[in-house]
């Protein structure tokens, strides 16, 4: 099942994604037509752990980390499936990557390292573009402005979510193409470790990294994250002077 959110001129309405449409209790709402997709969760924070494929520490000449590597990205860099990502005046160096990213279904700590106790605790998988301004310093400042986190474009709440292919398509042209299989700690093993630093509540969000090659965007590039068993995460970049208040 896929679940997901609507923006509407009546605010934002949330039920089962089918067939470009959102069914909810009070009827259908048409994409497009009704409204636009939004990020599918209202999380408390968005946990985002780095340095989790073999591939990316090689490319970055990054030391394997002992333990997931996590940092905090506010609920206000969210965005939605087709929002567009606006390229900030203060970087030279705005960078893409395309991650699998888990939403908490209930209130939980110390959860089991299983993958049974993780699927008990997961309500369900999306795609999250952790968008980077690379020039800035300290993961906090650049990675947590406005816009930075595209979210989407629904849950899938039938998903396994080992050993699934991904692909990041910019402008047509494939720039990541791994597997979920090639993560140095793996999806079950990282709820459990956020859940025994932090309580996880519902619609948290954690992404689990991004594999090799993300790399540079600028004004008019389209991005395009596709998961296998989830779905394609759609934006595209515009320029400072696109933004309006």
């Amino acid at each position: 099942m896929r679940l997901a959110r609507l923006r509407t001129d009546d605010g934002i309405v949330a039920g089962r994604y089918t067939d470009g449409r959102v069914v909810t209790d009070d009827g259908e709402y048409v994409v497009g037509r009704d409204g636009s997709l939004t990020y599918p969760c209202s999380p408390s924070a968005l946990y985002c752990v780095g340095r989790n494929y073999a591939e990316t520490l090689a490319q970055m000449d990054y030391e394997r980390p002992d333990e997931p590597d996590f940092f905090i990205k506010p609920p206000a860099s969210l965005s939605g499936h087709g929002d567009p990502i606006r390229y900030p005046q203060w970087t030279d160096e705005l960078t893409y990557a395309g991650e699998l990213a888990a939403v908490v279904g209930r209130r939980c700590r110390d959860v089991p390292a299983a993958a049974a106790a993780a699927a008990d605790v997961v309500r369900g998988y999306t795609v999250l573009n952790d968008v980077d301004a690379l020039d800035q310093g300290g993961r906090t400042a650049r990675k947590a402005f406005d816009g930075s986190g595209p979210l989407g474009p629904w849950i899938e709440t039938d998903l396994d979510p080992d050993g699934i292919g991904m692909e990041t398509v910019i402008n047509g042209e494939t720039r990541q193409d791994s597997n979920t299989e090639l993560m140095l700690f793996g999806p079950a093993e990282i709820v459990s470790f956020l859940s025994r630093r932090v309580t996880l509540r519902p619609g948290d969000v954690i992404a689990f990294g991004s594999p090799v090659n993300p790399g540079t965007i600028g004004p008019g590039d389209e991005i395009a994250i596709t998961y296998d068993g989830v779905g394609t995460l759609r934006n595209r970049v515009v320029g400072a002077e696109s933004e309006t208040d």
